[in-house]
């Protein structure tokens, strides 16, 4: 046998672990959309099955509500209007105003930490450091307190409120990148006349994509999948993101429950969790896609030689 074509244990050992951890993280999506996929009345009955007899795109017409109280009745469900595109919604203006802000104060931050000189900026960043060794439902209690004094509760603006400014991590991600710049280029630009302003926004947030995409990405994860503090602040239905929404509150349950007495809990909840797994993973293969292309661009296509006249 051919010594290069021997199996290697400890490569063997490496390919099956990634095998598992992959799936562990597709088997579970895998049932949602199998689940979200199947008829009502087959939902206990093919649970075992990797894949539907009759697969249906129902479910998802019903929590989008595209189907009407007569139909939704049909399909095993109570008729209540729900308003599932009007929280998806909410979700993306959430997690849009948060991603934007913070990663706009974050790279501010850590810039001034990176290259400007004044008193105090080693302690100031060390207690931004030292943030992220509080946990965050210690803050839960004085921030509610806050947002009630002033009036911003079942407002987008106290949802966004406690996320929207620079975070101990992003700084402290962004000021490590920040000083890896080289400073002639920083300094040629202050010698032509340009401001520090000028040359963050001109010369280091252009030559930063990748830590900022990243930075977007995971904040943006975080905050899709936020759900204590919406739920605390946010009580009315207008306000609610999805992840408020899929939660069995029991005055909602009462507004779902069928004529038979029986909730529609594991019906149109499957299709609903199925549907904000996309944003997610669209922002994650772009982000991927872009970095991946800036990385390792396409190589350029091979030059024909040019054609020989041959003379008659």
């Amino acid at each position: 046998m051919n010594r290069g074509m021997k199996l290697d244990p400890s490569r063997a050992f490496a390919w099956a672990c990634l095998l598992a951890m992959l799936a562990l993280t597709v088997v579970p999506l895998w049932v949602v959309v199998k689940t979200a996929l199947t008829p009502s009345q087959d939902v206990f009955s093919q649970a075992a099955q990797l894949w539907p007899d009759t697969p249906t795109l129902r479910n998802f017409t019903r929590v989008l509500g595209l189907v009407s109280h007569e139909e939704s009745l049909a399909m095993g469900g109570s008729g209540a209007e729900v308003h599932f595109l009007r929280a998806v919604g909410n979700s993306l203006l959430f997690t849009g105003i948060i991603v934007t802000l913070q990663v706009l104060t974050s790279s501010m931050a850590a810039y001034a930490f990176a290259r400007l000189r004044f008193p105090g900026r080693e302690l100031l960043f060390g207690l931004f450091v030292a943030s992220m060794m509080v946990p965050g439902v210690v803050t839960f209690i004085p921030n509610f307190i806050l947002i009630k004094d002033l009036g911003w509760l079942n407002t987008m603006a106290g949802m966004v409120a406690p996320f929207c400014l620079m975070s101990g991590f992003s700084v402290f991600f962004l000021r490590q990148f920040f000083l890896s710049i080289p400073r002639d280029l920083e300094e040629a630009a202050i010698l032509e006349g340009a401001s520090p302003l000028r040359v963050f926004w001109r010369i280091v947030l252009p030559l930063s994509t990748a830590p900022l995409a990243t930075l977007a990405m995971l904040t943006s994860i975080n905050m899709w999948n936020e759900f204590f503090w919406p739920f605390l602040v946010a009580k009315d239905e207008t306000m609610q993101v999805l992840t408020v929404l899929q939660v069995p509150d029991p005055a909602r349950l009462a507004r779902l429950e069928r004529p038979d007495g029986c909730h529609r809990a594991g019906r149109g909840p499957r299709a609903g969790a199925a549907v904000p797994v996309r944003p997610q993973g669209g922002r994650v293969g772009a982000v991927q896609r872009q970095q991946m292309s800036r990385h390792f661009p396409a190589p350029a296509p091979a030059a024909r030689p040019p054609k020989m006249e041959t003379s008659r």
